[in-house]
C-alpha cells in the first residue's frame, strides 16, 4: 500500500495540520493538498508557513494548496467583489515559493441559477482572473486547477477550458460533488471534460449528501473514471483523498489498492 500512499494526495486544512495532524502526515509519508482558508491566510504568519513547508519539504513530500472559496466570485461583474476575491488570490500566491506546490485548485463557481442570465459575462470575466493567477502559479512551476462544485451540467462549463486552452489550467474532478449535484450522468461528465482532466478529487457518498465517505461505501463507480483516465493517460493525473475523517483514509487507500489501475507502472 506504500506504493500507492507514494502516488495520492490528502486533503488537510492548514488548521488542522498544525494542531496535530503534521506528525501523522510525516510519519505516513502522507503527501498533502493543503487547505486554506480567509482565518488562516489573515492571522498565520509567513514564518509559520515556512516553518511547516521545510518539514515537509525535507521529508520530500509532493504538496498540492486548495485555495480558499467560501464568498469568493471569480466570475462577478462586481469590481469589489472581483477586487476581494483576487485580493484572497494573492495571499495564496504568496505562500507559493515555500510549499513550492505541484497544484493549487480553485473552486470554479459557476452556477446556473445565479449566473445563466449574465453566462458571457460571467465567463470572459471568470476566464480573465483565472489566466492572470494560472500564470502566475506557472511562474513558480506549478498548475492551476479548477474544481467542479454546484456545476449541474458539464456542458455549462466546458466553454471555460476551451477559452483556457492555451495555458496549462486543469480539471479537477471532483467525483463526489458530481454524484450529489449534478443530474448528469458520470460517464456524460467523462465524455464532455475528460480530456481536460489533471486532478481527481476522490471521496464517496450516496448521492444526497457530500458525505466524504471511504472509497467503495458509497455508490460512486470510481472504475468507470479511473479506467476511462488509465486508457487514455500512461500515468495517473494527480488524485487527492477527501477524508474528512481520519478513519475514512485507510480504508479508501485499502480500496485503491485493490483497483489500481495503472498496476504495471
Amino acid at each position: 500500500m506504500s506504493n500507492i500512499i507514494n502516488r495520492l494526495q490528502v486533503n488537510i486544512p492548514f488548521g488542522l495540520l498544525r494542531q496535530g495532524y503534521l506528525d501523522l502526515f510525516l510519519k505516513h509519508h502522507l503527501n498533502p493538498e493543503i487547505g486554506l482558508d480567509a482565518t488562516v491566510l489573515d492571522n498565520v504568519s509567513l514564518s509559520e508557513f515556512s516553518a511547516i513547508a521545510t518539514l515537509l519539504n525535507a521529508h520530500k513530500l509532493t504538496v498540492t494548496l486548495h485555495a480558499p472559496f467560501i464568498d469568493l466570485s471569480p466570475g462577478s461583474p462586481d469590481s469589489s467583489i472581483q477586487a476581494a476575491t483576487r485580493q484572497r488570490f494573492d495571499q495564496v500566491l504568496r505562500l507559493l515559493p515555500l510549499f513550492q506546490p505541484k497544484a493549487v485548485v480553485c473552486h470554479l463557481g459557476y452556477e446556473k441559477r445565479r449566473y445563466s442570465f449574465m453566462k458571457d459575462t460571467w465567463v470572459e470575466t471568470s476566464c480573465c482572473l483565472w489566466r492572470w493567477l494560472g500564470n502566475r502559479i506557472a511562474e513558480e512551476g506549478g498548475r492551476l486547477m479548477l474544481e467542479n462544485v454546484y456545476e449541474d451540467d458539464p456542458a455549462d462549463i466546458k466553454i471555460i477550458f476551451q477559452e483556457l486552452a492555451k495555458t496549462n489550467i486543469g480539471f479537477c474532478f471532483d467525483v463526489g460533488h458530481q454524484a450529489v449535484f449534478s443530474a448528469v450522468p458520470l460517464a456524460d461528465w467523462i465524455e464532455v471534460l475528460g480530456p481536460y482532466i489533471g486532478e481527481l478529487h476522490l471521496h464517496d457518498n450516496h448521492g444526497a449528501e457530500d458525505e466524504h465517505l471511504s472509497l467503495g461505501h458509497g455508490t460512486i463507480d470510481f472504475p468507470l473514471i479511473l479506467n476511462y483516465l488509465r486508457s487514455r493517460k500512461p500515468t495517473p493525473p494527480l488524485l487527492t483523498l477527501e477524508p474528512h475523517k481520519e478513519d475514512h483514509l485507510w480504508p479508501s487507500l485499502i480500496y485503491l489498492d485493490k483497483m489500481w489501475p495503472w498496476k504495471e507502472d
